[in-house]
Order: structure tokens, then C-alpha cells, then sequence
């Protein structure tokens, strides 16, 4: 049986089955911006200003390597960047969903969430998960020195004021057949998009020539056993195991054929946690696996495991546009 998402890139029966849903859903959406905007429901302001990196659909468009690579970038201009997280898929037994929580490396993907954890490993900034955001931010800037708050992901979550948006589409996905959830892939309607500061286009495979667009690259292998890292050049004279449980699977898949692997595909959904079952092939293949994967197998145990790091990188043009949108709003 096919997944729901299965439908949402295309004009097909089911779609227009759910459209009625749909409807319901983006009128729902509708209605509450018009609340938060009327001040008829109530949103907070933290101390410092904030940024959104977020999307309108559902599932991956490459923000939390944008938002990694963006945390690098403040931090070398001097900032003191903090990131707040919904924390998806968290343990809500731990109490880190039902409150807030200050990540730690000590940590695990199944306490916290799978991307907090690579966001924290990754920049070495603080990061606090928690299901309400302002309550997040508010617990980041009372136990850390930050001057500047990101959020990773949070665009639909009006409760947080925000000082600055940046809304990022996949240029290949881009919004799917149109619909809001669940027909569509849609969390608000394109239109949300002419409110937002700064709209980024992930491409691939085509430059970052401009002020809109980041690409995504590949870093040299790394062993979940042993920590021995590999150049990807070595990769290409054997086949593996692609593993892959992200928003969209195939644009791994697809950017690991890219450079020339020969890959079996192996999809699982979004924040899938893995089991030692799950990567036991009938074979003696290694396998590859994104980075968010490999924060929940490297307690797995298994020798044979390599993940690929991932970086963002950003053309000048578009560093210096949101660093100038950063620079204005501490003299508002």
C-alpha cells in the first residue's frame, strides 16, 4: 500500500478525493493567521531577535543543513547563535516534549529528536527543544549567551514572534500538486510565501550563482564504527546499501548516483527509528546513510556503516543579503 505522500506530486484520483479535506484545512490556516494577526490569540517576543528557517510543505527541502551552515556563518561574524526545535519524534516520556529541554551530545536521537542532536553536534551551538517555541527561546536565552535565535523550522508556529523570515523551496519538488494536506504537501498556501524576508531555493547540481539559492554537498565518508573517514572517490569501485529516512529519500539516492556510487535504495520514512533488523541485509554490502540516519544507528553496534556528511554552502550574494537583514534589525 502506497504512502499518503505518494499522491501529493501529481494530479491523480486520491488527491482529488481529499480535496474536500484539504479545503477545510487551508480555511482552518486561514483563519488563524487572522487571529495571531488581530491579537485575538497571543504570541511572544524573546529578548533577542529571532529568525525562521522554515518551509510551507511538508517533509525535507534541505533546511537544517542551510540552518547548520547558517549558525557557522553568524558565528564567524562574530555572533553568539542558539537554535530552539520542535524536537519531532522525541521522547515525550523523558519530559523534554511535555516542557522544554537544553540538548546535550550525551543525548540520544530517540530523547530529543533526531535533528536537534545533529544541529548540536554539528555547530557546538545550544539548542533547546520543546513543542512550544517561545517557552524554548525564553529557556535557550536564560541559560546561555546568545544574541541571536534560530529556529529550526517553526514558520506556521505564530505563538513566536519573529524578527526575520527565511522560507526555503526545493527546486526540484518545489510545492507538488498544489494542494494543502492532506491532497497536497502544503502546510499554508503559496501565498504565504509574498509575507516572508527572504525566499531560498535549494537546487542541485546547478551553482550557487545567486542571492536565492544554496546547494548541497557531499563530505568524505565516515565509518559509524570506527570514526575512519574515507575520500568519496574510494566509494566508487563497490556497490552499497543507500539508506535513507529523510523528507525525500530519492534526492539522496539520486545525489549518491551523482558521484558515481552504484546504490541498492533503501527509503524509509521521515524520523524513522531504526532497528539493528532494519539494515541486516541478505548480503555483506556496507551501507550509506544520511547523517540524520546515523544519529540513531551509531548505537547499533554495526561495523559495516558509513555516512555521508552533508554542507550547505551559500554564494556570497545570498551571505551577505541575510547578514544585511541580520545587521538592520539591530538597528530598528
Amino acid at each position: 500500500m502506497k504512502r499518503l505522500d505518494y499522491y501529493w506530486y501529481s494530479q491523480n484520483a486520491v488527491a482529488w478525493l481529499l480535496l474536500p479535506l484539504s479545503w477545510l484545512f487551508c480555511a482552518i490556516v486561514k483563519i488563524r493567521q487572522i487571529l495571531y494577526r488581530t491579537k485575538i490569540l497571543s504570541s511572544s517576543k524573546l529578548q533577542r531577535p529571532v529568525i525562521i528557517v522554515g518551509n510551507i510543505t511538508v517533509g525535507g527541502t534541505g533546511k537544517t543543513p542551510l540552518l547548520i551552515a547558517l549558525c557557522g556563518l553568524l558565528k564567524d561574524k562574530g555572533y553568539n547563535p542558539g537554535v530552539i526545535s520542535r524536537g519531532y519524534n522525541a521522547d515525550s516520556g523523558s519530559g523534554v516534549i511535555n516542557g522544554v529541554h537544553q540538548v546535550s551530545g550525551k543525548d540520544t536521537a530517540e530523547q530529543v529528536g533526531d535533528e536537534p542532536l545533529l544541529i548540536v553536534k554539528k555547530t557546538h551551538c545550544p539548542v533547546v527543544i520543546g513543542q512550544d517555541r517561545a517557552a524554548a527561546g525564553r529557556l535557550l536565552l536564560e541559560n546561555n549567551f546568545c544574541d541571536i535565535v534560530l529556529s529550526d523550522d517553526g514558520l506556521q508556529h505564530y505563538k513566536l514572534q519573529r524578527d526575520l523570515e527565511l522560507a526555503v523551496v526545493d527546486s526540484t519538488q518545489r510545492f507538488g500538486n498544489g494542494f494543502c494536506i492532506p491532497a497536497g504537501p502544503l502546510r499554508e498556501p503559496v501565498s504565504r510565501l509574498d509575507s516572508v524576508d527572504i525566499i531560498i531555493t535549494h537546487k542541485t547540481g546547478l551553482g550557487v550563482d545567486n542571492d536565492s539559492v544554496f546547494e548541497l554537498f557531499f563530505e568524505n565518508p565516515i565509518n559509524l564504527y570506527t570514526n575512519e573517514s574515507r575520500p568519496l572517490d574510494e566509494f566508487k569501485s563497490s556497490r552499497y546499501h543507500a539508506v535513507a529516512g529523510i523528507g525525500h529519500p530519492q534526492r539522496f539516492f539520486n545525489q549518491l548516483k551523482s558521484n558515481g556510487l552504484d546504490i541498492i535504495e533503501h527509503a524509509f520514512p521521515d524520523h524513522y527509528s531504526y532497528e539493528a533488523d532494519d539494515l541486516c541485509f541478505a548480503d555483506d554490502l556496507a551501507i550509506i546513510m544520511t547523517e540524520k540516519d546515523a544519529v540513531k544507528c551509531r548505537s547499533l553496534g554495526l561495523e559495516n556503516i558509513w555516512t555521508i556528511p552533508v554542507t550547505a554552502k551559500l554564494s556570497e550574494s545570498l551571505q551577505s543579503r541575510i547578514l544585511a537583514s541580520i545587521e538592520n534589525l539591530n538597528h530598528e
